[in-house]
């Protein structure tokens, strides 16, 4: 495939799409029964403004956390100025919808009222706000009993200005960046993407009216503005200039991703090209097409996108103990990094070794063998499946070649972490690499 090939194909799998029609018609079924409580007017759909990635159109297909403000009556402001009105606004606003939607786990999380439709997935964090006169909006904190301000409309300006002075070059970035972190496991929000796809651009032109033929050394410095950024506690947010929070590292991420971009520049035109282009951004990049009777086994890989919503906002680690009679048992993160050989006839206990994921989830294991010993066996494996032990997954090395363990952590039909390790597996000592 050529760049562009390859380019045009990802930004159009990742348009939001039909998903569109579902959201509209939930938010304005969401905006009647307020209206209809707090305006008294049935049927009416004003007074709401849709918020964060999918208000500053940089959401992507998949989306699943749909941000809402619903503005809210300035004659009523006096009426929740104590400290008991944040929580006596929100409550208000969840006995409306319960009233609408019975069967829907609809509930009060600090600053919203969070509406899970099971149907679509569909996370609705719906935030009442009174709007300012400057376009900012006050909103509800029952954490701290008193209102805080927020400025959604300044970062969807400055969105607006950064895609329309970069030729729509801002969005597709974000939503790539959307792409790489899901696929990739990394920790990040949608305002902390936006904000530095925003930073990236400020610091050059040089991209500003690129065509996708020149996406892959958009991308490859892109990652490499992202590695070489210094660790923060948090950034300014584009447009409002309010503190984003970083949850976690995103640069060691961010130079694998570098390294492959190089890779993948370097092999322009090759299925191997294709390849790390599909491990930077997942299966939203378009395959090589593949005569099917030309292989000689049962590609019987899975891919957790197909199965759930991805929607990465939490760091998940997995690790490996390699063991046999008679040895001790040993990291297998330790061994790659020490180039220790991994051999048959070992026992691999994959486990989570750290998940900040709030809450009860379930976990989903995928082993890929890879390679020409895989295929020759037809023992490629890759269906997403259960843990065998615990909440991990035991398995034990039999032939050489290229071996891939992933780990997801699902909550409420959402893939929320995931982590991969590679398991390359040496016949000898010397088939190490």
């Amino acid at each position: 495939m050529k760049t562009s090939e390859v380019f045009d194909g990802l930004i159009a799998n990742l348009k939001v799409g039909d998903t569109a029609t579902t959201v509209g018609s939930r938010r304005d079924e969401i905006t009647k029964s307020l209206n209809k409580d707090f305006r008294s007017k049935d049927g009416d759909t004003g007074h709401k403004l849709m918020v964060g990635s999918y208000g500053r159109h940089t959401a992507i297909k998949g989306v699943s956390d749909l941000d809402m403000i619903y503005i809210l009556p300035p004659s009523i402001r006096g009426d929740y100025a104590s400290e008991s009105g944040p929580r006596r606004v929100l409550e208000r606003v969840r006995n409306d919808l319960k009233a609408r939607y019975s069967n829907t786990d609809i509930r009060v999380d600090q600053c919203v009222v969070r509406v899970q439709f099971q149907s679509n997935a569909f996370k609705f964090e719906v935030q009442p706000a009174f709007a300012n006169d400057d376009g900012s909006f006050d909103y509800p904190d029952t954490a701290t009993e008193s209102w805080k301000v927020t400025k959604p409309r300044a970062e969807i300006e400055a969105t607006r200005e950064c895609n329309s002075r970069t030729s729509t070059n801002m969005r597709h970035l974000a939503r790539m960046a959307r792409a790489w972190k899901n696929a990739n496991g990394v920790g990040m929000g949608g305002l902390l993407i936006d904000t530095l796809v925003h930073r990236f651009f400020a610091q050059t032109n040089e991209y500003d009216s690129a065509g996708t033929g020149s996406f892959d050394l958009m991308v490859r410095d892109f990652f490499g503005f992202l590695m070489e950024e210094p660790d923060k506690d948090f950034y300014l947010a584009l447009g409002s200039n309010q503190r984003v929070k970083v949850k976690a590292r995103f640069q060691p991420k961010a130079k694998k991703a570098y390294n492959r971009c190089l890779q993948a520049i370097a092999d322009e035109g090759k299925a191997s090209a294709n390849k790390k282009w599909r491990e930077i951004f997942g299966t939203s990049v378009p395959l090589e097409s593949v005569v099917k009777s030309a292989r000689s086994f049962d590609n019987t890989e899975e891919f957790v996108e197909q199965k759930c919503p991805i929607d990465i906002r939490y760091t998940l680690t997995i690790d490996c103990t390699v063991t046999q009679n008679g040895w001790r048992p040993t990291s297998l993160r330790q061994m790659l990094r020490a180039k220790t050989p991994l051999l048959p006839n070992k026992g691999l206990d994959f486990t989570i070794t750290g998940c900040d994921v709030p809450g009860p989830y379930d976990v989903r294991w995928k082993v890929l063998n890879q390679g020409d010993e895989a295929k020759r066996r037809n023992m490629i494996r890759g269906q997403i499946v259960e843990p065998n032990r615990g909440n991990g997954r035991h398995e034990s090395t039999s032939f050489r070649g290229k071996h891939l363990v992933e780990c997801y952590a699902i909550q409420d039909g959402i893939v929320v972490a995931r982590d991969r390790i590679d398991v390359p597996i040496s016949a000898t000592t010397e088939d190490a690499t």
